[in-house]
Parts: C-alpha cells; structure tokens; sequence
C-alpha cells in the first residue's frame, strides 16, 4: 500500500484582520516517517497545524492524496486526520478507557462492535504504557497522563494524518523518549504522516526524518535535520550564537554560546546612582 502524500500549496491564515501565516507553500510530505515544525514563539506553528487538522479557516490547498482537505465535513475530516491539541482539556466525566473508546468511535473507526473496539483501545494505552490508567478519570490524572492520554485518543482512530501539538511539553525525560521513539516508530510501522510542533531543537533532530522551520508564518528552512539545523539558521530565526556537532552516538547537538541580540553585560547590570 502506497504511503500518503500532504500537499500545501498557498496557505493563508489569520484571526481577524491579523495574518499569522501568508502564501505558504511546502514540498509534498510523505508517510513513513517524523516531520517536526520548530521555531520560536508566534512563529505559526500551531496556526499551521490547526489549519491542517480543519479547525481553523485557511485559503489555498490541503490535499491528502489528491483530495482537498478544505470544506471537508468535521466527521469527514477527522477519519482522515488527526489532532493532539497542545492545551487539553481540565475537567472531563470520562475513564482514560471510555474517552479512548469515543474517539475510536466518533471517527468512524474500523472496530464493528464494541468489544472489538474495546480490545483496540486497550492495546492502544497498553503499547503506550498507560493500561494501568484504564479506568482512571481524566479529572484524576497529572499533566503528564493526560497527555498521554489525549495521544491514546489521536492514535487509536488509526489516521493517515497524525498531527501532534508539543505532545512531551509536561513529560519527564524518561516519557519523554518513550512517546517521541513510539511515534517515530509508528509512522515507520504504519506508512502515516505524522507532523509535530516541538520546542525542543535537539529532540526534533533526534527524531524527525525532515525539518521545517517557520519564522513569522513563513518557511526559513526545510530539510533533513543536518540540512535544515545550521548556525545561520539559528542565528537568523532564534537570534543566538549556536555551535551545531555530532556526540559519541552520532546525535545533533545544539551549544547555544549567545543571544545575539543581548545587550552587553556592563550594561545590563548598570543601575542608576543613588539620589543625593
């Protein structure tokens, strides 16, 4: 089966009369592996990942192997695609199970009854380590749960698109490898397109087979992580003075030595003399 291809073609988006993205286009993302969209604060990247998951208007073309993406229907849309929100929601009446199950359900997944869908849903929190959450309320977990939980919820519908808004923001490190390995890993056992907001650099080196980097809602670089994570890049989008290297193990790793735009220290320590 062939993997799926994303087009983006002249993607515009705004809130109100404020343009956040404008005319962005991108080469075709395949399936089978990680693409991370990185940069700094009020970058898009969010923006662009909602336009993608329908929630928010957008003008030009979404196509998902050659079907249009805008104008889709909500239930639609999220047969095909889904989305992992970076804020989740605080108070919800539901077990880790019963909210898993609804998003199986609600998306039309492939489950015919309910005890079919049920043993999906528990192999899903199972493979994500979380079957001991089960049938613990949302209202009860920590931060970290939930997230877990809510990626629980966007997996088991089994999209062709899997979009992730900062899924490790409130994971320890241990969890933190354990999510970003499973999802490398299901893109690759899946042949899906799995797109990923992250804050951390030498994380979306790590794991993401193509880089985007995004700089006030335009593309500042596009590639593999050694092509697309450079000290000019770093220097243009995130104003810093980086060194980029390989360690012992191979992995990109990102010194920041500056800020670029710092004012210098005498400076910034200066305080006025006292009043006499």
């Amino acid at each position: 089966m062939a993997h799926p291809r994303l087009e983006i073609e002249n993607i515009s988006v705004g809130y109100g009369r404020r343009r956040v993205i404008a005319d962005l286009s991108l080469p075709a993302i395949e399936g089978g592996g990680v693409t991370a969209l990185i940069g700094p604060n009020a970058a898009g990247k969010t923006t662009l990942l909602r336009a993608l998951a329908g929630l928010v208007p957008a003008r030009g073309t979404i196509r998902l192997d050659g079907e249009e993406l805008n104008g889709l229907s909500v239930t639609a849309h999220a047969s095909r695609v889904a989305y992992m929100p970076q804020a989740l929601p605080q108070r919800v009446a539901l077990t880790v199970l019963e909210a898993t199950l609804s998003a199986l359900m609600s998306s039309g997944g492939t489950a015919s009854h309910l005890a079919t869908a049920r043993v999906h849903a528990l192999n899903t929190l199972e493979r994500l380590g979380i079957s001991d959450l089960a049938m613990r309320g949302l209202d009860e977990l920590s931060g970290g749960q939930r997230q877990l939980a809510s990626l629980a919820q966007s997996i088991v519908r089994e999209p062709r698109v899997l979009l992730l808004d900062e899924p490790t923001s409130a994971l320890d490190i241990h969890h933190q490898l354990r999510v970003m390995r499973f999802v490398r890993e299901l893109a690759q056992e899946r042949g899906i397109i799995v797109i990923i907001v992250l804050h951390d650099i030498a994380q979306a080196a790590r794991y993401a087979h193509r880089i985007v980097v995004l700089k006030q809602g335009t593309v500042a670089a596009d590639g593999p992580p050694e092509a697309a994570i450079t000290p000019a890049m770093l220097a243009e989008v995130y104003k810093v003075e980086a060194r980029v290297e390989r360690c012992s193990h191979g992995f990109l790793q990102i010194m920041v030595d500056g800020a670029l735009d710092a004012a210098p220290a005498a400076q910034a320590l200066s305080v006025a003399p006292p009043s006499t």
